[in-house]
């Protein structure tokens, strides 16, 4: 991939708007609609922000870590960018859709790149049915909350709910309860990308549950649908020798 022109962007973090001006005094800056490739500035919360941002763009983000955690973040160097963005590995990515439905009957569309999750908003556990392509799978699970993570998103919040790590080629989702009360053993499930989760929230009224897509949330939900958007793809790219997919494996042995 040849790469000559470059838009930079940065999260609010000082280092990272430092970062920013210092990068466009030696490579310059462009609109983000004429660039070759985005440069994002910042952790992995700004990677994402980035990546809904400029869905509508289609351009190639290369992101370098000048926040807290960057494990969707390359290294920070200001020499031979042009020739690493170049040389960079490229990382296709499918968000889940989620469309929502609150206690008033209004439906909310968002898409997510790592996770939709559903939480209790409430002193009280939520009371869940959960359905795989229309088949009610799990009548009743008492819970926190559930996830649904993709294979970008399965190091995050999903791993942190003790869900799987998933390669980023395996075309699987991970279905992940959050603090499961009833049944208790339950941990989850691994299901084919192409599979329609149907999350229905029982006793709404009484055991109010809000959804989130990434960073958008939709409080008081009765119904939440969860669906892997197959033709929107988004484009990560990473220094030779440590892709996403190199990453995620090497997660799995790391302590």
């Amino acid at each position: 991939m040849t790469i000559r022109r470059l838009a930079f962007c940065a999260s609010d973090r000082p280092e990272a708007k430092e970062a920013r001006l210092r990068l466009i005094e030696i490579y310059g800056d462009v609109d983000e609609t004429e660039a070759d490739a985005i440069v994002a500035l910042g952790g992995d919360g700004f990677m994402l922000e980035t990546l809904h941002r400029t869905m509508g763009v289609s351009k190639p983000i290369y992101g370098m870590n000048r926040g807290s955690v960057g494990f969707l973040m390359n290294d920070y160097k200001e020499e031979g960018l042009i020739e690493r963005i170049s040389a960079a590995e490229r990382a296709g990515i499918h968000p889940l859709g989620m469309t929502a439905e609150d206690h008033r009957g209004v439906r909310f569309d968002a898409l997510a790149i790592n996770e939709v999750s559903l939480l209790r908003q409430t002193y009280q556990t939520a009371k869940l049915r959960l359905s795989i392509d229309g088949k009610v799978r799990m009548p009743e699970l008492v819970c926190d909350g559930v996830l649904v993570a993709t294979p970008a998103g399965s190091t995050a919040y999903n791993l942190s709910a003790h869900g799987p790590i998933i390669p980023l080629n395996a075309q699987i989702l991970a279905l992940t309860p959050i603090s499961a009360f009833r049944p208790r053993r339950w941990r989850g499930a691994l299901l084919p990308h192409n599979a329609k989760v149907t999350v229905e929230v029982l006793e709404h009224d009484k055991r109010p549950v809000s959804a989130v897509a990434d960073n958008f949330e939709v409080r008081r939900v009765t119904t939440v649908e969860i669906a892997e958007m197959r033709d929107v793809t988004l484009v990560m790219l990473f220094d030779a020798g440590r892709s996403l997919e190199e990453r995620v494996l090497a997660e799995q042995f790391s302590a």
